[in-house]
């Protein structure tokens, strides 16, 4: 069954590229599903068929169709994952650390997919062929919980609750010595790095606030509001304990850029203990 969304373009995104609006507005989507949707016709703009580059306008329509997923391709795998909640619309599972969530080049066995599909033997489709049910990832090396949704209905109402930001991510980390402030905002700009294109990046445009007495503090870069170079990444930050040379932060993530928090912590200058990014 085809899912039909459709999204009016707010003014203040004047300018942005469709697909990177689109994989913000749809976090069930990523941005090479968008590009694939777009490719085949599924998405249009302003009532004429949409490419991956087109520059909003502001106030257009937007109509994304998604199809019903090709054959599953995937073999389910008998792999332990702890499941704290389930019912006929969606699962709340645990995934642990080294675990990859969906099938990727190197990755072609042994994810969190594999393992749910032995469980539920279905899930929704709007995620495409290889990445069934999954809303929301986290990274191989972080352990934490995820929500699957078994049907599409699901997959497109907590997509939309990710967008509105309803849904509320929080994270604990063990980073290297301990933050200037108790508690801040980490607000910067994220994107591929200019030389090694396999690693993400942080461009230290926009400023980093303190929470604390309302201070601001720059971190280099140009003017606030940020440049062209990457999206805009926000995390918020607090310091639970210390010991050691090392510290307990909790986060809360304003957006979900591939790597943030490890970024934002090595930003902060007190990176995430073993982490290799």
């Amino acid at each position: 069954m085809t899912v039909t969304r459709r999204l009016t373009v707010p003014p203040g995104k004047a300018g942005e590229r469709l697909d990177r609006y689109l994989s913000a507005a749809l976090p069930g989507l990523s941005r090479a599903r968008i590009q694939q949707l777009i490719g085949g016709g599924f998405i249009s703009l302003g009532g004429a068929q949409a490419r991956p580059s087109a520059r909003l306008k502001g106030n257009e329509e937007i109509t994304v169709s998604i199809p019903p997923p090709r054959p599953l391709t995937l073999v389910p795998e008998d792999r332990p994952v702890p499941v704290l909640y389930e019912d006929d619309h969606l699962m709340v599972v645990e995934k642990p650390a080294g675990m990859v969530v969906h099938p990727a080049p190197g990755h072609g066995a042994g994810t969190l997919v594999h393992a749910l599909l032995f469980r539920a033997g279905s899930l929704s489709g709007i995620g495409g062929v290889e990445r069934p049910g999954i809303v929301h990832r986290l990274d191989r090396d972080t352990s934490g919980i995820i929500v699957v949704a078994k049907d599409d209905a699901s997959h497109a109402g907590l997509s939309a609750q990710l967008a509105a930001r309803r849904m509320t991510r929080r994270y604990h980390g063990i980073v290297w010595g301990r933050p200037p402030d108790a508690e801040g905002e980490i607000r910067t700009r994220v994107g591929r790095h200019p030389v090694h294109r396999r690693k993400m990046a942080v461009f230290p445009e926009e400023p980093r606030r303190s929470l604390r007495g309302g201070a601001a503090a720059r971190r280099g870069g140009g003017p606030t509001g940020g440049g062209e170079t990457g999206r805009l990444a926000v995390t918020r930050y607090r310091w639970l304990e210390s010991f050691g040379g090392f510290s307990l932060l909790e986060f809360r993530l304003e957006t979900g850029r591939t790597h943030q928090v490890r970024l934002h912590c090595a930003h902060l200058s007190c990176p995430i203990v073993g982490d290799d990014v």
